[in-house]
């Protein structure tokens, strides 16, 4: 049957690609891994292994009952990840992450690709647009894709739609921003395209406060950018501690001015600066910090953002950054299949898609691979519940965001999976006996039902496939 079967081309033998690949032959279709190491090298790998990690060893919180990068290591086991069983096989002790000899690991998972027969690896690079005699391509080619290769993505998407940095603004979940201090306006009560007039989340700062803001800014400690990173600055996402330092004021009259708000907590008391939140994603879970892009390394983030009134317990979704990444406007290029809506041979998997982080990375290649593999058997394919950790995370890629009308970089940004992007539970949990959770404990139970929620509903899912494939 697999000799029949036009053969699978995968683009990129990182996280994503290996876990495309794998998926693909376990679903009895071949497939051609193009890696272009060690004929061409890059400037962070050092080795020629698929799936070479690159920076950290940590695959994060290996915690399935509250925390969601956790349960995403569990969805992608029993899904019969690669990936993972060679992270799992390889672990070290790191607490409750799960960090693995990175070493081990990448002979792990090439070992395991090199002795099956339904893979070829092809040691090449694919320098344009693959060849038009390919007829279901996965391109994963993460954040250092070669400058061939990019140029071809960028004519095919359009060079608008492909960046080649990341400015990114720290995001909080909603629920943890204290309303006591902020509060719901927009600027003159201004209700823009598909607004109220109450869009934004608003804290406040008095002069001293602002000061000392100022200060913590220009003082905190910076991440550095490596040699060839060349992270480029734009007048419309300079980093706010760049701001900072061009003079005292610039921030209260650029992001942080106060016109055209009004404190309902302190009637008649104007703020002296206004740091504004805006909605990030269709949910109204997760607001991001506009204008925040930033430099100062994540403890100094955390540490600095939480001095801000109303932002004293903010848990962050995702910390602020700048650097060198390859990603596409993934929302509007691709299809709900991650499929290139102006050339649907092509599917993308990976960092490529915007996602974050390489648990990630290997998720949506493993939902890459499986579609792949079912169309070319001629099966149905569909998308794991948004409820999920899988469906919440691909659900972020294809559309999940707030599109921005303001001028500046793209809204869409690349992201860890988090409980931000999960649906609200349509019921609050509560104790044993009934009452409502206040604090930490709301918080925990309020984790603990996502999660039993999504083990459920993953089931389905994976039942549901098992009978449509029978029928």
């Amino acid at each position: 049957m697999a000799n029949q079967i036009t053969p699978i081309h995968i683009i990129g033998g990182g996280l994503a690609g290996s876990e495309a690949a794998w998926q693909i032959s376990r679903a009895g279709v071949p497939v051609v891994l193009h890696e272009m190491r060690p004929v061409r090298g890059t400037e962070a790998h050092q080795s020629d292994q698929l799936a070479e990690l690159v920076c950290s060893n940590s695959f994060r919180s290996d915690d399935a009952t509250s925390n969601a990068v956790g349960l995403l290591h569990q969805e992608m086991r029993r899904m019969g990840s690669l990936i993972m069983s060679c992270a799992d096989r390889h672990q070290v002790p790191a607490g409750g992450a799960l960090a693995v000899d990175r070493e081990g690991f990448a002979e792990a998972v090439t070992a395991a690709l090199e002795a099956e027969d339904l893979i070829q690896i092809a040691r090449e690079e694919i320098q344009g647009t693959p060849p038009s005699d390919w007829k279901s391509v996965i391109i994963a080619t993460g954040p250092l894709t070669s400058a061939g290769l990019a140029t071809a993505i960028g004519a095919l998407t359009g060079e608008a739609e492909l960046s080649f940095f990341d400015a990114i603004a720290p995001i909080v979940h909603r629920d943890t921003i204290n309303m006591d201090k902020a509060w719901l306006q927009s600027r003159y009560d201004k209700a823009g395209p598909g607004g109220t007039g109450a869009d934004y989340i608003n804290c406040p700062l008095s002069k001293e406060e602002y000061e000392g803001f100022i200060d913590a800014l220009i003082a905190g400690e910076k991440t550095t950018f490596k040699e060839w990173e060349h992270v480029p600055y734009f007048d419309g996402c300079l980093p706010i501690e760049v701001m900072a330092e061009r003079g005292r004021e610039t921030l209260r009259h650029g992001p942080l001015k106060p016109v055209g708000l009004t404190n309902p907590h302190t009637p008649g008391v104007k703020p002296y600066a206004v740091i504004q939140l805006r909605q990030d994603n269709a949910l109204g879970t997760l607001y991001n910090m506009v204008g925040f892009q930033t430099k100062l390394k994540h403890g100094e983030q955390a540490r600095v953002f939480r001095t801000i009134p109303g932002l004293e317990g903010a848990e962050f979704a995702r910390l602020g950054g700048l650097h060198r990444n390859t990603f596409l406007n993934s929302p509007k290029v691709l299809d709900p299949f991650l499929r290139l809506k102006a050339e649907p041979r092509l599917r993308f998997a990976g960092q490529i898609t915007g996602c974050e982080g390489y648990v990630e990375s290997a998720a949506i290649g493993l939902l890459t691979g499986r579609w792949a593999a079912a169309e070319a058997l001629g099966a149905p394919i569909s998308h794991p519940p948004v409820t999920t950790a899988l469906g919440a995370l691909l659900n972020h890629i294809t559309g999940g965001h707030i599109e921005t009308v303001n001028p500046g970089p793209p809204s869409f940004q690349p992201m860890n999976v988090n409980f931000g992007l999960f649906p609200p539970l349509e019921l609050a949990p509560k104790s044993e006996t009934g009452k409502r959770l206040r604090g930490p404990e709301k918080a925990v139970a309020k984790k603990h039902a996502m999660t039993d929620r999504a083990r459920a509903d993953l089931e389905a899912w994976l039942g549901d496939g098992v009978k449509a494939a029978a029928e």
